[in-house]
């Protein structure tokens, strides 16, 4: 049977390892409103792909690389007063996205599979990409648990945060890197189109039901765990891209979560 395959368990443990991540994340991007700097980032990605081959080192690594230097940028040109975030960051992601495709045309007798970085290919998944995500992972969490609290503070009210002597820039910046190498890791599990998703959709259906945000992350950590096997299931069973899939699978449980039905279990986890 198809579920006894290595592939299949490989592809399962790298979605998930994505999805423990991208949770409690997502939660930040959600309270924040930056669903389009997660967005910005995932479309530097093709810089980052073109980066890797022409450095012959593991896209992945290239990926990492784009998003840090963008994250850092951005912040740097936050600086100036005369254009919005927004549009610096829309600057940055097609400025990015056109710069990688066009080295990606220059590189003959190369060939990429964009489709695979546009909508993943979670079932292509080999160890090492289990390991780069499971290591990454970590590394992203242990430092979101190290800065919950400060997070938190610069989230809910940045000036009492800077009032208090909290270093406001440096908890963004640091905020801004998790999400680039989280978004890293995920490439090749939901592509690039799709990368956002897996942070938004999670951390907003677990909302309803947090009291607390600690409770929305672990809420939203295990909404995307479950998204990631029924999605694959569907995937497996139907023959359709895993991927999208599993965004699929997510974006129904968000709307599982917003049934009327559900109203009063949503309202007794807020008292």
């Amino acid at each position: 049977m198809i579920w006894e395959a290595e592939f299949v368990w490989r592809a399962m443990m790298a979605g998930v390892g994505v999805a423990l991540v991208t949770g409690p994340l997502g939660c930040f991007v959600v309270w924040r409103r930056m669903a389009y700097f997660g967005n910005s980032l995932a479309h530097t990605a093709f810089l980052g792909i073109a980066l890797g081959i022409l450095l012959g080192i593991d896209p992945m690594f290239g990926i990492a690389a784009a998003a840090i230097a963008v994250a850092l940028l951005l912040v740097m040109m936050q600086r100036q007063t005369q254009l919005a975030d927004d549009t610096l960051l829309g600057i940055l992601a097609h400025g990015g996205m056109a710069l990688g495709l066009v080295t990606l045309g220059f590189m003959e007798g190369i060939r990429v599979d964009l489709l695979s970085y546009l909508f993943g290919d979670v079932l292509a998944v080999r160890w090492s990409d289990v390991w780069w995500i499971y290591g990454a992972g970590s590394v992203a969490l242990l430092a979101l648990i190290l800065l919950w609290r400060s997070l938190l503070m610069v989230t809910v009210h940045p000036e009492l945060a800077a009032a208090e002597g909290a270093p406001v820039l440096a908890i963004r910046l640091a905020f801004m890197l998790m999400i680039a190498v989280t978004i890293a890791i995920a490439m090749k599990i939901v592509g690039i189109l799709l990368i956002t998703s897996m942070l938004i959709i999670p951390a907003a259906a677990a909302r309803r039901f947090s009291s607390t945000p600690e409770r929305m992350a672990m809420a939203a950590a295990a909404i995307g765990v479950v998204a990631v096997v029924s999605g694959m299931a569907g995937s497996i069973t139907w023959d359709t891209p895993a991927g999208p899939s599993i965004v699929v699978a997510a974006t129904a449980l968000f709307a599982i979560s917003r049934l009327p039905a559900l109203s009063g279990f949503a309202i007794r986890r807020e008292t």
